[in-house]
């Protein structure tokens, strides 16, 4: 690096100074802080600046806009169970949901040629989606995080868990369905019903 010779300190480099970060920079590097450390509310914030994008490149992609919702899902879950993946010096958070969607898009473009065509389904009691209303951002962030905390519950757990949130079966229901003893179908739903448990 060259220098030239001042008065006051004696030598000055001439190099270029170095470059400020913006405050855009600092809040990304804040935002990706919270979501490493599993902040519920820095993931509102990366799904609240970058879901839309998501969301508009699925439903370009796929021409649906109820498919590209499950899509937007997928990739902000990803990124959730993911997040320890993901290294700022690589690119920045942006970037790395777009490669998320991308696979993605990809993944669901696969599944439409496995999955059966409406004409072979007709008749067959499929629920019409049509006006179907979008999701607000608040539920999918709910979905996720619900999908997620549910996939570390041990499995005979969370199926109790199902059972009594998707299906609203009562206690004895699911004791009798799955064959667990009434006691630990309690235990097991106590993480839905709290007020209950104390």
């Amino acid at each position: 690096m060259s220098s030239t010779f001042t008065r006051d300190t004696g030598v000055r480099p001439t190099g270029p100074p170095p470059r400020a970060r913006s405050s855009a920079e600092d809040d990304e590097a804040e935002l990706v802080r919270g979501l490493r450390a599993a902040d519920q509310d820095a993931f509102a914030a990366v799904y609240r600046r970058w879901g839309p994008l998501v969301h508009t490149m699925a439903t370009r992609s796929l021409g649906d806009s109820h498919e590209a919702e499950d899509v937007t899902q997928q990739v902000f879950l990803g990124a959730w169970r993911g997040r320890d993946g993901y290294h700022p010096e690589r690119g920045s958070l942006g970037g790395w949901l777009v490669g998320i969607t991308r696979r993605k898009i990809v993944d669901a473009l696969a599944a439409r040629t496995r999955r059966p065509t409406p004409h072979d389904t007709v008749g067959q009691g499929d629920e019409d989606l049509v006006g179907r209303p979008a999701a607000a951002p608040d539920d999918v962030l709910d979905r996720v995080l619900l999908v997620d905390a549910l996939s570390r519950l041990p499995r005979s757990q969370r199926e109790v868990l199902c059972m009594a949130f998707y299906q609203d079966l009562t206690q004895a229901g699911i004791a009798e369905r799955t064959g667990l003893p009434l006691g630990t179908v309690k235990s097991h739903t106590c993480l839905l019903y709290t007020s209950r448990c104390v």
